[in-house]
């Protein structure tokens, strides 16, 4: 009963996780191309605001934006502010439901680094906790006046943290930890900064006071740096289901790939909305680093074959009727069907993931591709190999593989 409920919670969880994602991101894309649509209207006195139109679902919308503050305030104002909150709550708990009490799946590889859960969580927490405090001095410095120094020493930053999460944890941990970190970043100049500032110069016009500039030039700083790290935190937060990126022990490098592939796609809308043209060069820059992310992916786990001397093996057609050596049998249903069984008996787990059975000879045939991917190709499988499949173990997958 508790792995169902866990199973329950964690879907609810992640599904309050993507909706309040949408919302934010929705909103955080929208406002950065209202931003740039803005035109100088006389109403306004210049450099202080301007307006847009805007058309959609059968009306049309006036949308007025005042730099500082306008002379009067309305009676309601509406807040953006809990889309941030809740994706970065929802996804707190979802790292502290799947990777830190399911770390001995998830998060803690020994082959890596040998940790308690405690001590995994801690490191992780504690990291997140950093990566704010170290972000926030650094756009709270000088520094902040030099905006390509700032992001140069921000990507920096964002990769050494990338590197040491993979020095401390599985290639899947690491992954989810780089992109909790910039989520935590982001969350955080809502709560810490923009709602703040906002705040600040709502006190100072109910006060009759004129507002300090400088709040509003914060907030879109910080709100900027959002706008071009979401596509890269999305990124991270689904690649956990991709063994091709996890496992590689580049993994690292390519966080360095995405950053600048998200970046380069931002910066082509941002620059088409604001009528400075159609920078096309920045796709072709975005796809050149995909294609890098994708190049690392294939050159290390190669490696990792190799290593193991695998030969290169080609996709499989999927067939139910092929012959399943009883050694294969055997190391299938002693390392993997305590989970991959139609009544899991490993603790936490309620069905087998993914639907996947791996308990008789007919389903493992049934999943010979896979098999190939995880547990041969990239050597996902078992997670943070609890089961302790051995080297030898996967040679007589491979060989098995290679014949059909």
């Amino acid at each position: 009963m508790d792995a169902i409920a866990a199973e329950w919670g964690g879907l609810l969880i992640r599904w309050l996780h993507v909706i309040a994602g949408i919302a934010w991101i929705g909103s955080s894309f929208y406002f950065m191309h209202l931003d740039a649509s803005i035109k100088p209207i006389p109403a306004i006195p210049a450099g202080k605001g301007g307006e847009a139109w805007e058309v959609h679902g059968g009306g049309f919308y006036q949308v007025r934006k005042y730099l500082i503050a306008p002379d009067s305030l309305p009676t309601e104002l509406m807040w953006h502010k809990w889309e941030a909150y809740t994706t970065w709550l929802s996804g707190f708990s979802l790292l502290v439901c799947v990777y830190y009490l399911g770390s001995d799946l998830y998060l803690i590889d020994p082959e890596v680094r040998e940790l308690s859960p405690l001590a995994a969580a801690a490191i992780g927490i504690g990291a997140l906790a950093l990566g704010w405090i170290v972000y926030n001095a650094l756009v709270s410095s000088r520094l902040a006046d030099n905006e390509v120094m700032l992001a140069a020493v921000g990507f920096v930053f964002v990769m050494a943290m990338a590197w040491f999460f993979q020095k401390m944890f599985t290639g899947r941990g690491a992954l989810i930890h780089t992109g909790a970190l910039m989520g935590t970043i982001m969350s955080g100049n809502v709560f810490m900064n923009i709602i703040p500032n906002q705040k600040k110069v709502i006190a100072d016009l109910i006060a009759g006071k004129d507002p300090n500039p400088d709040f509003g030039k914060q907030a879109k700083t910080r709100s900027r740096h959002n706008n071009y790290l979401t596509l890269p935190v999305v990124f991270l937060m689904i690649s956990g289901h991709y063994p091709l990126v996890f496992t590689s022990p580049y993994a690292w490098i390519m966080v360095g790939f995405v950053l600048v592939a998200g970046a380069s796609v931002r910066y082509f809308y941002n620059e088409r909305h604001t009528g400075r043209g159609d920078k096309w060069w920045a796709w072709a820059v975005a796809a050149l680093c995909m294609a890098a992310v994708a190049g690392i992916s294939l050159l290390s786990n190669a490696q990792g074959r190799e290593k193991l001397g695998l030969k290169e093996m080609q996709p499989i057609q999927v067939a139910t009727g092929r012959h399943v050596p009883e050694a294969v049998d055997d190391i299938l249903t002693s390392r993997c069907a305590m989970c991959h069984a139609a009544a899991p008996v490993w603790a936490g787990i309620a069905t087998p993931p993914k639907g996947v059975l791996l308990d008789s000879p007919l389903h493992i045939a049934r999943h010979a591709e896979a098999i190939r991917v995880q547990a041969v190709m990239t050597r996902a499988m078992p997670p943070s190999n609890v089961t302790g499949m051995t080297g030898d173990e996967r040679k007589v997958l491979a060989a098995w593989l290679a014949k059909l």
